[in-house]
C-alpha cells in the first residue's frame, strides 16, 4: 500500500475527499482513472517489458544502472501528467503535485551521478507530506491530520526499508527531504 507506484492514486483520492471542487463524482473518477493508468498501469507495463528483455534483473530494480531508464521514463510521464492536469480548470493543485514529483525524480536521477540510490518510497511519501503542507497554505485549511499520518507512515516505511537493507539511512532521509521540499519549490516557482 505504501509502494511509490500506488502513492499518487491514493494522494489524489485523499485530495478529492478533503478539498472542495466543482467536479462531480464521474469527473473525479475520470481524473483518478487517468492518474492510475499513468502512474500505475504504464509503469507496470514498462517494468514487465524491461524484465522480459532482461534490462532489469528483478522488479525491484535494485542497482542504479537498472533504475536509470525507468526513472527517466517516469520523469517524462509525470511531467506530461502535470501539464495535462494544470491545463484543466480547478486541477492546478494536482498539476503542482505531478510537477513536484517530476522535480523529485530529476533530483533522484542526478544523485545517481554521486552513486546514491535515494529511496523512491520515501520520496513519494515526502512529496505527499509536502503537498498537503502546500495545500494548507493555499486554502488556509488545516491538513494537519494528513500531514501527521504521512509523517508516521514515512517513519514506518523508512524503518522497513532500513530493516530490509534496501537503503542506507542517508538514502532514506534524502528521499524524504527531497520529496518534502519539491512541492514547496514548485509552489513558489509556479
Amino acid at each position: 500500500m505504501l509502494h511509490p507506484i500506488v502513492t499518487p492514486t491514493i494522494g489524489t483520492l485523499i485530495y478529492f475527499l478533503l478539498v472542495n471542487s466543482s467536479f462531480n463524482s464521474s469527473q473525479r473518477l475520470s481524473v483518478l482513472g487517468l492518474i492510475f493508468v499513468t502512474t500505475y498501469v504504464i509503469p507496470l507495463i514498462i517494468l514487465i517489458l524491461f524484465k522480459k528483455f532482461k534490462m532489469i534483473k528483478s522488479f525491484k530494480a535494485e542497482s542504479i544502472k537498472e533504475r536509470k531508464i525507468p526513472i527517466a521514463m517516469m520523469i517524462v510521464l509525470f511531467y506530461l501528467l502535470g501539464n495535462t492536469l494544470e491545463g484543466i480548470t480547478n486541477l492546478r493543485d494536482l498539476g503542482l503535485l505531478f510537477y513536484a514529483t517530476t522535480l523529485g525524480l530529476i533530483f533522484i536521477y542526478l544523485l545517481f551521478s554521486f552513486k546514491l540510490k535515494t529511496s523512491i518510497h520515501l520520496l513519494s511519501l515526502g512529496i505527499s507530506t509536502g503537498f498537503f503542507f502546500v495545500l494548507h497554505t493555499i486554502y488556509s485549511k488545516s491538513f494537519i491530520i494528513v500531514i501527521i499520518v504521512t509523517l508516521l507512515l514515512s517513519g514506518l516505511l523508512a524503518s522497513a526499508r532500513l530493516h530490509l537493507k534496501a537503503h542506507t539511512p542517508k538514502e532514506v532521509y534524502l528521499g524524504f527531504l527531497i520529496g518534502f521540499f519539491c512541492p514547496i519549490i514548485i509552489f513558489y516557482l509556479l
